[in-house]
């Protein structure tokens, strides 16, 4: 495989967990990678002490790598309760106190994709509800980007491994980006275009690419079945994401896939070494 025209990230949150966080972004740069994203390293805790995130800042630093996605919190990922944003009560009210702590850690170490996850369908809450709610949060989480000078990203996830969440296709994460962008006024809330979850959803990857790739700000890859490693599964990563770029999509791909029984360092012999190092 080649893929000589994309930007590789590698997903701190999902490969290299078999070490402690600090020592990841280390870890990722002697793969040869200058780039990582993460989803909200502190699952139960959007609020952490300064002293953990500039323990993470100076970890980036020490391995000279470049944090270019941060998920807000989100809950306890991976796992059932994805996404808090749209979840009435605690939280939501997590969710909001975590904004601005995660735009100043960002802006602390030059990120600029902030990914907010829905939250799951509650029972006994009405929908609309949800959705009201959704769109207030979203709404400040994409100004709070903005004063940084980030974008939102809003991500369709699965319908067979997150059956409460209502995002599940291409579209329905659309939609929430257009709600969005005419709240604020802003133009900064962009799609995450996740291969591997639109792929689990059964849907035509070049058709959501053809329509969408002008409006995502970060893609995401892992192959599937099974969310390895491209060429463990039956995807053709390697063809969608030349139409990617020749749709026009320059931005950052990350690695979101599990190393299965190897270390992480062992799962990336499929991508050059010459392919790692951001250009």
């Amino acid at each position: 495989m080649g893929y000589p025209d994309q930007r590789f990230d590698v997903n701190l949150s999902i490969l290299f967990t078999e070490l402690p966080l600090l020592e990841r972004p280390a870890a990722a740069a002697a793969a040869g990678f200058t780039a990582v994203e993460l989803w909200w390293p502190w699952i139960d805790d959007p609020t952490p002490e300064q002293a953990e995130l500039d323990a993470l800042k100076q970890a980036l630093d020490d391995a000279g790598t470049r944090l270019v996605g941060l998920n807000f919190y989100a809950g306890r990922l991976p796992g059932p309760d994805r996404g808090a944003l749209s979840v009435p009560g605690e939280e939501s009210d997590r969710f909001r106190a975590n904004i601005e702590v995660a735009a100043a850690f960002a802006a602390s170490v030059g990120c600029t994709a902030l990914n907010a996850l829905y939250g799951n369908r509650i029972d006994g809450v009405d929908p609309a509800v949800q959705d009201a709610l959704a769109l207030e949060n979203l709404t400040a989480a994409a100004r709070a980007a903005d004063r940084i000078g980030a974008v939102l990203l809003i991500e369709t996830l699965n319908k067979a491994e997150s059956p409460d969440y209502p995002l599940v296709s291409a579209e329905a994460a659309i939609e929430v980006v257009d709600r969005v962008n005419t709240a604020t006024g802003l133009g900064n809330a962009k799609f995450l275009l996740d291969l591997y979850h639109l792929s689990m959803n059964g849907e035509d990857l070049g058709r959501v690419i053809a329509a969408y790739a002008s409006r995502t700000g970060h893609v995401q890859i892992a192959d599937n079945p099974g969310r390895g490693a491209p060429g463990t599964g039956s995807l053709p990563l390697e063809r969608l994401l030349d139409e990617l770029t020749k749709a026009g999509y320059e931005g950052w791909v990350g690695l979101e896939y599990k190393p299965g029984d190897r270390p992480s360092a062992a799962s990336f012999d499929w991508l050059p070494a010459t392919a790692r190092a951001a250009r």
